[in-house]
């Protein structure tokens, strides 16, 4: 699996905390291992559009679809319940 960034995911990760910035890329590479590895709580999020959504940590998530052999990833923003 490789993973493929959106302009607007780059430019969202970019204006993410410094520790956020840190813990996506540690869940990034978690997600390349194993779609269902515990830290990451990957869910689909969106049924009728193949969304996923996956863990940053507490508070931030990050969406993304998956096109073959590859993780798209869309959005990273704060979790909305918090």
């Amino acid at each position: 699996m490789k993973l493929v960034y959106s302009d607007q995911f780059l430019d969202a990760l970019e204006d993410c905390p410094p520790a956020v910035r840190k813990a996506f890329y540690k869940q990034a590479q978690l997600l390349l291992r194993d779609l269902r590895h515990p830290s990451l709580r990957a869910k689909k999020y969106d049924e009728s559009k193949d969304i996923w959504q996956a863990r940053v940590n507490r508070s931030w998530r990050f969406y993304f679809v998956i096109e073959g052999d590859t993780y798209r990833l869309h959005a990273i923003i704060p979790h909305p319940k918090h």
